[in-house]
């Protein structure tokens, strides 16, 4: 049967093989570190401008090739839903994921944010009632916010004595779970390449008017040279490339494996911390994230079915 196979077809057969390596290597190791890129940029950016830059530049990147290939734009309904969208998705998400990058070191950040299919589930059996309180649920809960609060304290005993940055985290990721759930039910555009053009777009261009509205552009910042490095990798790499690549994952994998990202990302982020940011690791931090990820196992498993 193997020598019924042309070259052709064997051609074909690596090159989506190498496709698939690079695509997801893309959201497991770029997604992952992208933390600690948005740590190096607020050193010397103010968080809104730095996330406000990164988003719209992105937007228009993706938005130019979506008029190269002449794709339908929205609807003037789909352009309402976008903007309010992309206000839930990205100013409070983004815009506090970065302000409070400022002080919570970026591993940590990223195990908090790995919470988001626990915020997601909590929502969806208390406030939509979509779903039934199960004992697997019920565990994946106990599991994410008993992650939560160790790597709360560890944070807070690491040297940022306040606990209001990791509060800003809590909030952010309930604002990008809130916004995920209202765009199930809203008329967006066919395309997903069109959608997340015009979200990142209007996200950014939002942020960029709170960076503004908050002074942070009065005196223009001194911005290092690592830090536009920072700006550049997130707006190319992290944006648009991985987000491409989960894109065209997403028509080939089902979503629950798409979506095995969530366990790699704060691995990534947790030894870049380390390695490079001199970010301390010690069992709290060890067993946050375990349990933030064991809790986020248990969601996606229980949702299997409904994938």
């Amino acid at each position: 049967m193997n020598a019924a196979i042309s070259r052709p077809e064997q051609s074909s057969i690596q090159s989506r093989q190498i496709i698939t390596i690079l695509a997801f290597a893309s959201v497991y190791i770029v997604w992952g570190s992208t933390y600690f890129a948005i740590r190096i940029a607020v050193q010397t950016v103010p968080p809104f401008l730095a996330a406000g830059l990164r988003f719209l530049l992105a937007g228009v990147i993706l938005f130019a090739y979506v008029l190269i290939r002449r794709t339908p734009l929205p609807s003037a309904l789909e352009w309402r839903n976008l903007a309010i969208s992309a206000l839930l998705l990205f100013v409070p998400a983004y815009g506090g994921l970065f302000w409070a990058e400022k002080t919570v070191p970026s591993g940590i950040a990223s195990a908090l944010v790995a919470t988001i299919p626990v915020w997601m589930a909590l929502m969806e059996v208390f406030v939509l009632r979509q779903t039934r309180l199960s004992w697997q649920l019920v565990a994946s809960l106990l599991c994410g916010f008993g992650g939560v609060l160790l790597l709360t304290l560890k944070g807070i005993s690491g040297g940022s004595h306040s606990v209001v940055p990791y509060l800003v985290m809590m909030v952010s990721q309930i604002s990008w779970s809130v916004g995920t759930l209202m765009t199930k039910n809203m008329a967006l555009p066919a395309s997903k390449v069109v959608g997340s053009a015009a979200q990142m777009g209007l996200g950014g261009l939002m942020l960029l008017l709170l960076s503004a509205g908050a002074g942070e552009m009065r005196p223009v910042p001194a911005i290092s040279m690592e830090a536009w490095w920072a700006i550049l990798y997130l707006t190319v790499f992290g944006s648009v490339i991985a987000f491409t690549a989960y894109v065209w994952l997403l028509g080939h994998f089902p979503a629950t494996t798409v979506g095995s990202y969530a366990y790699v990302n704060p691995v990534v982020a947790l030894a870049l911390g380390y390695w490079f940011g001199k970010e301390s690791i010690d069992w709290r931090v060890f067993a946050g994230t375990f349990l933030v990820l064991a809790g986020v196992v248990l969601i996606l498993r229980g949702n299997r079915g409904v994938h």
